[in-house]
């Protein structure tokens, strides 16, 4: 064959091939839509964690939410909450309180504190965040604890007890020992419902409680210093059922 006739071969060649791609390529387009999630399909409940005022293991707390099944988590500091947009603040599921703040919030942060109950957007109050804004009545009424002097014992082993109700928080889970900071605190009474309890002589015996504030869910969860709670399975559990369940999703 001559060196013509090859050249003439080849470009036949390449043009089928070049029309055959652009034939299919409508249906391969389908197919990869097809293989990608359906427009509105969940993607796991959002919510926003809030910090500041309190220092803390920042890459296994990040571990931590990563390890929670259903959850997107996005961590910040409180002022940088307080900033955004309202629309921004309200597109969370779940605004979950780590930060200490002692003061009473001023200014843009005590407008987005306010701002919650306003919408059934979830609140959970973890750990530390049970001492913020001790003389504040709007942050006592959401926590449900009228008198919040405490004292704290780090390093405590306990034994968290499950109480006998079938709250989806704590529906078919058993009772657990873990090591963590404990607060001596008044506990949660009248207008709240108690989860989990514990008996050791350094604790507030009420550990984990919901109430409702306003048109939002609460669930506070009084364990959560470090790593050595971060890590057990049920404490991980409990804190994502608290999640789902603020954000109505159980």
């Amino acid at each position: 064959m001559s060196q013509h006739n090859q050249t003439s071969t080849r470009r036949d060649f390449l043009r089928r091939a070049a029309l055959a791609a652009a034939a299919a390529q409508p249906l391969f387009a389908r197919s990869l839509l097809a293989a990608e999630p359906a427009v509105g399909a969940p993607k796991g409940v959002k919510i926003v964690v809030l910090t500041g005022g309190h220092g803390y293991d920042e890459p296994n707390f990040q571990k931590l939410f990563q390890s929670l099944e259903g959850i997107q988590a996005t961590i910040q500091p409180m002022d940088k909450f307080a900033a955004a947009p309202v629309d921004v603040r309200d597109g969370y599921d779940v605004v979950l309180h780590y930060h200490m703040l002692r003061a009473t919030p001023k200014d843009k942060e005590k407008e987005a504190m306010e701002h919650l109950g306003s919408t059934k957007q979830g609140i959970v109050v973890l750990h530390h965040a049970l001492l913020a804004y001790p003389q504040w009545p709007v942050w006592t009424d959401i926590m449900g604890i009228a008198n919040r002097k405490f004292g704290y014992h780090v390093g405590q082993k306990l034994h968290v007890k499950v109480a006998a109700t079938p709250h989806p928080i704590i529906r078919g889970l058993e009772s657990w020992d873990m090591t963590d900071e404990t607060y001596t605190m008044d506990d949660a009474g009248q207008g709240n419902e108690v989860l989990l309890t514990t008996d050791h002589p350094k604790s507030m015996k009420t550990i984990g409680w919901t109430r409702q504030h306003k048109q939002s869910r609460v669930f506070c969860f009084e364990s959560g210093h470090d790593n050595q709670a971060w890590a057990n399975p049920s404490f991980r559990e409990v804190l994502r059922r608290g999640l789902l369940w603020c954000a109505r999703e159980i």
